[in-house]
């Protein structure tokens, strides 16, 4: 029989935030899938992992998911990261593959795992706290309220698509928000919406940042933009 995929979404960062269906999935399976950018490059899934859950005799396996321009590229990629964790499965091995946040929200496994469902494999997928959701607790404000509406988006897309949810929606989220920080902040002080606005960059990690957007910080890959029109 052949074994069975999970995706397992572990959460923004603390690994006390982690679902407990998370560490029973990935204390049982036989192999933990970890996405990385290149070969060699650590994790940082990974070391959210480790402190709370018992990985003791599990082979850790990453999985390479290019983030290069070519979309050819990508999809070689992405098939032979398929190809690996199918070469597992047909073993009988139960693979979990781990994700930040929440496996449905921007998440790499979803890259594989389309391509393995549509191959017949057993696979769950089990929820993890989204970066935009925990953020919002931590910063004690709320996402949506009574008729408001949200979207979320990514700045990858360019920052145009913000300026048109800016007119359409109450609220916004705007993730992988980074490299977009200095575009994006010139929208925000053109609109006013600068006090409206909270930053979540690394939330649960060791350089977490929650605050106002600040135009002299160096922001990285996992930060995350909440405005909301009406006000904090």
């Amino acid at each position: 029989m052949t074994g069975k995929l999970y995706g397992v979404g572990i959460g923004p960062g603390d690994p006390k935030l982690m679902t407990l269906k998370a560490k029973e999935v990935l204390e049982s399976a036989d192999i933990i899938a970890v996405p990385v950018k290149a070969p060699g490059e650590e994790s940082r899934a990974l070391s959210i992992v480790q402190p709370a859950v018992n990985l003791t005799g599990k082979e850790i396996m990453p999985v390479v998911f290019t983030m290069e321009h070519s979309v050819s590229r990508r999809k070689a990629c992405r098939e032979q990261a398929a190809g690996q964790l199918m070469e597992k499965l047909d073993l009988g091995k139960n693979v979990a593959m781990i994700v930040l946040g929440d496996i449905s929200v921007y998440s790499t496994y979803h890259l594989a795992f389309k391509f393995i469902r549509e191959k017949g494999y057993r696979t769950e997928n089990i929820p993890g706290i989204s970066a935009f959701s925990g953020g919002a607790a931590l910063a004690q404000i709320s996402l949506v309220e009574g008729s408001q509406n949200m979207m979320v988006l990514s700045s990858l897309k360019g920052t145009e698509v913000l300026e048109t949810a800016l007119k359409v929606c109450d609220n916004i989220v705007v993730m992988k928000a980074g490299s977009s920080m200095a575009q994006i902040n010139k929208i925000l002080k053109e609109q006013g919406l600068e006090d409206r606005t909270v930053v979540l960059s690394n939330i649960g990690m060791a350089d977490e940042y929650i605050g106002p957007p600040e135009e002299d910080r160096e922001y990285g890959y996992f930060t995350t933009l909440i405005i909301k029109k009406g006000g904090l």
